[in-house]
Order: C-alpha cells, then structure tokens, then sequence
C-alpha cells in the first residue's frame, strides 16, 4: 500500500468535510417584515455520542401534534425575564400552534433564550439566541414547520402573541415554531392579519412588554444587553 497516497487522499476527504460544514453552519431565520437573524448553528456529529431520541419533523408533526393535544390541555404559560414576567392565555382554537408551545415549554426549550428582536410601538420577538445551546436544543427536538392556522378570527391587537414564518421558500406561510412575537404597539399591528398564526394574549403583564419594547438596541433590533428568558413555565 503506498502510504503517502492514502494519506493524501484522507486529508483531501477531511478538508472538504470541514468545508461543508462551515458553509452550511449558519441559520437564516425569517422574522416579521423580512428581516433576517444570523444564528449560529451547532452541528452535532455522530462520534459526539448523543443519545438517539424521537423528532418532529414536517412529515410526523401534525399527527404528533394532534394526539399530544388531547391529554396536554394546558392553556397557560408565565414568561419569566430580569424585568418581570408575562403571562399568556394561549388560544383553543389554533389547537396545533397550542400544543406545540405547551410541548416547548415542558421540552424546557425557551429557557435561556431572547428577546433578540425588540422594536418599539411595534413588537418584541422571542424564542432564539446567539448561544449554540439553544441550537443544539432544536436538533434534539427536530426540525420541522406548522401550517397556517391565520383564519380564526384573531387580529394582531396589542398584547397578541403569534408566529412568524419561515425562512425557507414558503408560499404558504408556514411558521417558524420555536419563535414567537408579541404585538407591543398600542394601536396594534394589524397589517400583519393574514400572514401569521396569532395563538394567544397576554393577560398579565404587558408593562414588562413595554419595559423591554423600550431597551435600546443594534442596528439589527437586536437590544444591547441581552434580554433573556430565564424559563417559561405551565401556571394555573
């Protein structure tokens, strides 16, 4: 065997491996008014020895969804953050987006995300970060989107939570499932009605929303201290 060649050829085959994971290392999520965020992602690799467990995906997500909401009727979250908490009544009749929030939230998901969208007299983003945790989080649960649910008679008033889409070509406006927005304007956002999911209210704490709506930020909106959810948890 000549050595050399092998050689040569192993480290032909490790560099151009390495090439395609930096190009495909960065996530382009589409957030409301098509404003992009770059986040980090971490690529876990198989000698990392995670422990193999059950995915969402586009192709089992709704049927998951759709049996998980029939013994998770929870409809009751509290945000909790540095500035306050925020709770939110998640709505009956958006019965997937419910349940994928409900299903997040006992995951443990958005602890030690951000609010790394925060524009005020308009709205406050949430539900992702900078930290390669919280996408090491996503690959354990899976990568998938929900369906369109924007026809339930909810507007974008002042204190509705709804979903942005993906940023995926995405003609049917299917939504990013890990975030979530916040509408903080007093007069509501209503030319965003049609184009995302809203699935619930505040109904406690929108001073905190205004709190954080008011931080000052980056040219991206993203604030200049980080604002982060400490955990979302099920309250009564």
């Amino acid at each position: 065997m000549n050595y050399s060649n092998f050689f040569l050829a192993s480290l032909i085959l490790i560099i151009t491996g390495c090439k395609n994971l930096v190009e495909n290392s960065n996530e382009k999520l589409k957030i409301i008014e098509d404003v992009d965020v770059n986040i980090k992602d971490e690529k876990i690799l198989p000698n990392q020895n995670i422990e193999e467990e059950f995915k969402l995906t586009d192709e089992n997500v709704i049927n998951f969804l759709f049996e998980y909401e029939k013994n998770n009727k929870e409809n009751k979250v509290r945000i909790y953050t540095n500035f306050g908490n925020i709770d939110i009544l998640l709505f009956s009749n958006t019965p997937y987006h419910r349940s994928n929030f409900i299903y997040l939230t006992k995951k443990n998901y958005f602890d030690g995300t951000q609010f790394y969208r925060v524009v005020n007299n308009f709205v406050i983003q949430a539900g992702n970060s900078d930290n390669r945790k919280i996408s090491s989080k996503r690959q354990r649960i899976g990568k998938y989107l929900l369906p369109n649910d924007f026809n339930k008679g909810h507007t974008h008033k002042r204190g509705m939570v709804s979903m942005p889409s993906s940023s995926i070509d995405n003609p049917y406006k299917m939504a990013s499932p890990y975030e979530f927005f916040i509408v903080q304007k007093k007069d509501g956002a209503h030319h965003l009605d049609g184009n995302y999911t809203i699935f619930g209210t505040v109904i406690n704490g929108m001073e905190v929303v205004d709190i954080i709506a008011n931080l000052p930020t980056d040219e991206r909106d993203w604030p200049l201290n980080n604002v982060y959810i400490n955990k979302i948890e099920i309250v009564n």
